[in-house]
C-alpha cells in the first residue's frame, strides 16, 4: 500500500517552527526599534553644531535619510506582522501548507522564509 502524503506538519515540527520565527521576530522587533530611533534622530546626530553653510545640505540629507528610515521601518512592520501571522497558522495547525496548492511546503523553504504561504511551484507561477 502506497504511503499517504502528509497533508500538515506534526506538532513536534510546528514546534520546530515556532521557535524559529519566534528568534526572527524578537531580531525583527530590536531591528524596528532601532529604526525608529533613528527616525526620531535620538542619537544626537543633529545638525546644530554644523557651520551654516553646510547645514542646508546636512538638513537635505537628514531628510532623505528619515524618509529611507522610514520606509525600512514600514518594511520591518510588514515582516513583523507576516511574522506573527506565521505564529496564528502554527496555532491553527495549517502553517506549511501552500495557500494556491493544498499541499505541504517543503522544510527547507519554511526554514529560509519561515513566513512563506507559497510553495516554491505556486510562486513561480505568480
Amino acid at each position: 500500500m502506497a504511503e499517504k502524503e502528509k497533508t500538515r506538519y506534526t506538532d513536534a515540527e510546528l514546534e520546530e517552527f515556532r521557535a524559529i520565527i519566534q528568534e526572527k521576530l524578537d531580531q525583527a522587533f530590536k531591528d524596528y526599534e532601532q529604526m525608529k530611533s533613528a527616525m526620531n534622530n535620538l542619537d544626537g546626530n543633529d545638525i546644530t553644531d554644523t557651520s551654516p553653510t553646510f547645514k542646508v545640505l546636512e538638513e537635505g540629507a537628514a531628510t532623505m535619510t528619515k524618509e529611507e528610515a522610514g520606509r525600512l521601518a514600514q518594511r520591518q512592520m510588514k515582516f513583523i506582522q507576516h511574522l506573527q501571522a506565521a505564529l496564528i497558522r502554527i496555532e491553527n495547525k495549517t502553517y506549511g501548507i501552500c495557500r494556491e496548492t493544498g499541499k505541504l511546503i517543503p522544510k527547507e523553504r519554511l526554514r529560509a522564509v519561515p513566513h512563506a504561504t507559497l510553495c516554491v511551484e505556486a510562486k513561480g507561477s505568480k
